[in-house]
């Protein structure tokens, strides 16, 4: 029997229902977004407080400088912090016809996050599971992203609708975890470590952050928080240390100013430009 839309025998396509059509183009868009980017990268970790968002706003931004174009996506839709640091709160995401425009924060960097979407900043989210992993895929499908060097994917604390969404929809993406030197942080992100294992997720390396203070007056470390933890927990799993980021209350200042690496400390920058050359060296 020929389909009376297309005069085709057994036309599949037609004969779907407009719902299946959508779902249809949105994994076919899904799929070409994912083609584009070069690298996936998953920041993450099973406790919360660690300063998981500062690692990944700050590695999208080193290697941004250095000339990579760079997607940051912030799929913790509970307690968006990505607007905030980049001094993006108040200024609404836009779209052109089915897209949503990305903010365009530097020449190489773009980003969206769902505070974008949100009338008053201060609204809370009372979504489930299936209205998160929606949201989630469309901020990938559905947002004119352009071919990518790296997409920096910010994720919630724990294991999740949200990171297990995106593991499942990136299948080449991989983890970088996030911890504090102290026991209770450590045990919470081994658990982080055993999802990437169960769901075959690379993990890139670890990342010891709040490792030590460093003094605004004399710029002296003092290790208040202990120090090595997140190099015991690279050893335990067999996986690289990619940096230890200390305590820095210029990372506060300049997070609060909407700009994250302004005035940061001699030792805090360079830690960052060394991790941001391990993130390179373990991805190209």
């Amino acid at each position: 029997m020929e389909c009376e839309s297309c005069n085709q025998s057994d036309c599949g396509s037609c004969s779907q229902s407009p719902e299946q059509k959508a779902q249809a183009e949105q994994i076919k868009n899904l799929k070409n977004f994912l083609d584009g980017v070069k690298h996936k990268l998953v920041v993450m970790s099973g406790k919360g407080g660690v300063g998981k968002s500062t690692v990944a706003v700050n590695i999208a931004l080193e290697l941004s400088k250095q000339g990579y174009k760079v997607g940051l996506l912030d799929v913790d839709l509970h307690g968006p912090s990505v607007a905030g640091m980049l001094g993006l709160v108040g200024f609404p995401l836009n779209s052109i016809g089915k897209k949503i425009v990305p903010y365009q924060y530097n020449e190489n960097l773009k980003a969206v996050t769902v505070q974008g979407l949100l009338e008053d900043p201060d609204s809370a989210l009372i979504w489930r599971g299936p209205l998160k992993i929606g949201v989630i895929k469309q901020f990938m499908s559905d947002v004119d992203w352009g071919p990518l060097d790296y997409l920096i994917i910010d994720c919630p604390p724990g294991t999740g609708d949200e990171p297990l969404t995106i593991a499942q929809e990136i299948k080449d993406a991989k983890a970088i975890v996030v911890t504090t030197p102290q026991k209770v942080a450590l045990a919470d992100v081994r658990k982080s470590i055993n999802f990437c294992n169960q769901l075959s997720m690379k993990v890139l390396g670890i990342v010891e952050n709040m490792s030590g203070f460093v003094c605004p007056n004399c710029n002296t470390v003092h290790n208040i928080f202990k120090t090595g933890g997140g190099e015991k927990l690279a050893e335990e799993f067999k996986l690289p240390l990619l940096g230890k980021l200390p305590i820095d209350p210029q990372i506060v200042d300049s997070e609060d100013d909407g700009d994250p690496l302004k005035n940061l400390s001699d030792h805090t920058r360079k830690a960052l430009t060394d991790l941001t050359k391990k993130v390179i060296e373990y991805t190209i």
